[in-house]
């Protein structure tokens, strides 16, 4: 009998993925879980800036700023994190990992992604355009954290929390850049243009994005241990179920104190009681920390950004 389960020699060889589909699977284009927590709180803090709808001007200049970005630090954590990838299941088909995209290609995209991004930020305010540095640079240092930070998921806080600033200054900051007539850009015009509430909002954020990625950590906790890598499900250890709920008590609080000052009693009651129910769905699929469950439960986090981002649009 003939061995059907071989490849004879007149089959057609697997064609190679071109370099466009790599470069999308490079960006996760496939995964829109990971722009979309970015998007939501940022979009929310730019709703409350401008007391409602921002103007189709500023909305598209955030969507697609939230998109490159979040692209160009793809390209440069797979380039980071090479090496530890080839020994975690999940990620061995990576591009970088699996040898299909060099190191050179895949920080070239990431670069010509972050130059899209700037010329992006060029069409906005010069306060606003002040902060593109410093969150592509905090974007940077994420994937060298989870070598010596016990808690590597509050830099990524802070590196997804960058919106929210420059959505207040986008609508606060003063008029829009002209490169040929604007005065010279200062720190403490950038600065000054960031209320209080937005640094809030930021704390609020970054308890979220504790509580989603620390649910992500959960996930590959085994193979992270293996390899020496820090992450907060590790760091946390037996707290870990109780320290994501928390975190999400905070996230709450926050976010929730923010719909019930700016928005209809109605719509604030209803978005907060949706969000508290994810939450508890939530505890339920990580309460038995198993790696489906916990998967499942980042990956719904879009969803609860969402349900809040939607009380500040229709109160």
């Amino acid at each position: 009998m003939p061995d059907f389960s071989r490849p004879s020699p007149t089959d057609p060889t697997p064609a190679r993925p071109s370099r466009l589909a790599l470069y999308l699977q490079l960006i996760r284009w496939d995964r829109p879980v990971g722009w979309l927590v970015l998007l939501w709180p940022t979009l929310g803090a730019l709703w409350i800036a401008a007391g409602g709808f921002p103007g189709g001007h500023l909305l598209l200049a955030f969507v697609v700023g939230t998109v490159l970005m979040r692209s160009a630090g793809c390209c440069i954590n797979d380039v980071a994190d090479r090496e530890f990838d080839r020994h975690v299941k999940r990620t061995t088909a990576r591009p970088v990992t699996a040898g299909l995209v060099s190191v050179r290609e895949a920080l070239t995209v990431g670069a010509v992604l972050a130059l899209a991004a700037f010329a992006v930020a060029l069409t906005l305010n010069a306060a606003t355009l002040l902060w593109t540095p410093v969150a592509l640079a905090v974007a940077m240092l994420y994937p060298y954290a989870k070598r010596y930070v016990s808690m590597p998921q509050a830099v990524l806080g802070v590196a997804f929390s960058f919106g929210i600033p420059m959505a207040f200054t986008a609508v606060q900051g003063g008029a829009l850049l002209n490169l040929f007539t604007s005065a010279p850009l200062q720190w403490a015009d950038a600065w000054h243009a960031v209320p209080a509430l937005a640094w809030w909002l930021v704390l609020g954020n970054v308890a979220q994005v504790l509580a989603y990625d620390t649910e992500y950590a959960m996930v590959d906790r085994d193979d992270d241990l293996k390899l020496g890598m820090k992450t907060s499900a590790i760091t946390l250890g037996r707290w870990d179920v109780a320290a994501v709920m928390g975190f999400y008590g905070v996230f709450l609080v926050i976010w929730g104190w923010a719909l019930f000052t700016h928005v209809a009693l109605w719509a604030a009651v209803l978005a907060t009681a949706v969000a508290v129910a994810q939450v508890a769905w939530h505890w339920t699929l990580i309460r038995s920390r198993s790696r489906d469950g916990c998967f499942r439960a980042f990956r719904a986090n879009h969803w609860l950004g969402l349900t809040v981002f939607l009380g500040f649009v229709f109160g």
